[in-house]
């Protein structure tokens, strides 16, 4: 699982679009990694695959598939503005070439809604702290922690309550079974960035709690898109300053990691740590669907 960095962009030469953090972006990934190894700017590439969809969607009579924002090279970024509030205030994504930004983007276009959700958090976040060169406060602190690390689980009860207790042996040798019914999706491009990289066994997810209505609002096996409607949804209002987030090291996934259909894999204190002596586990948070 180890991986060697080589020059941008000549690590997207190899990319495995089957693996499966990376399946359920293949369809914009794909000729997203094409036009940058044919040398041209991510965000050029980006913001081609953005208009190709809304002139599609138009051409079909459908809704737009993405109402993500618009991509500009990072030196549109004006000195001394908030990344943030760029992208706010101008609903574009300013972007360097190189495997964090190419993620972030291809994030954007998939989870155009979450993506602003979080965004506009991230505002209001810094207009309340007046500004960026101030203390960050734990609700900035949770909202970069899920755009950069984040992951969303849809599971049956029994592998979210394992999880939860970090009863690891429990959640993915005795239930294992259970995966079958279980879609694990990475949205944190930062993680994506690394998977590609540096894969390696300690690689961990941030798992977004939700609330059991919200996980019925999930439904299994959903689409992207539905999944995406409902999380902004429910970020909106989610007291994130608790950071409402659950450990996963990615690579125990079932299906994910060879190695790890070996019980053994999970035996490993360093990566699949337990809950601390006197440490509650983290618990479901409230949400918009649940007032």
């Amino acid at each position: 699982m180890s991986g060697a960095q080589a020059t941008w962009p000549q690590p997207l030469a190899g990319i495995n679009w089957q693996q499966a953090w990376l399946t359920p972006y293949a369809e914009l990934g794909r000729p997203l990694a094409q036009g940058v190894l044919r040398g041209e700017p991510v965000w050029q590439v980006l913001h081609a695959l953005r208009d190709a969809g809304q002139a599609c969607a138009q051409l079909l009579h459908q809704s737009p598939r993405q109402a993500s924002p618009g991509f500009v090279a990072q030196s549109a970024l004006p000195h001394g503005q908030a990344y943030e509030a760029y992208i706010y205030q101008t609903r574009t994504v300013p972007t360097r070439c190189g495997a964090h930004d190419f993620f972030n983007g291809l994030m954007w276009l998939n989870w155009p809604h979450t993506k602003a959700t979080l965004n506009q958090r991230q505002w209001q976040a810094l207009e309340a702290a007046g500004g960026v060169g101030q203390t960050r406060g734990p609700t900035r602190d949770a909202l970069t922690l899920l755009d950069e690390n984040g992951a969303v689980l849809l599971a049956p009860p029994a592998i979210w309550d394992a999880l939860r207790h970090r009863q690891w042996q429990m959640a993915f040798v005795t239930l294992r079974p259970l995966w079958a019914q279980c879609q694990l999706l990475v949205m944190g491009h930062a993680l994506l960035e690394q998977l590609l990289l540096y894969p390696r066994k300690s690689l961990t997810a941030h798992v977004w709690l939700p609330t059991p209505s919200v996980q019925a609002l999930f439904g299994k096996q959903s689409a992207i898109s539905g999944i995406d409607h409902a999380l902004a949804q429910a970020l909106r209002d989610d007291d994130l300053s608790q950071k409402p987030f659950t450990p996963l090291p990615v690579m125990g996934t079932p299906n994910w990691c060879d190695d790890n259909a070996h019980p053994s894999f999970y035996d490993d204190p360093q990566v699949f740590r337990p809950l601390r002596l006197g440490q509650n586990p983290p618990q479901r948070v409230a949400a918009l669907t649940d007032r």
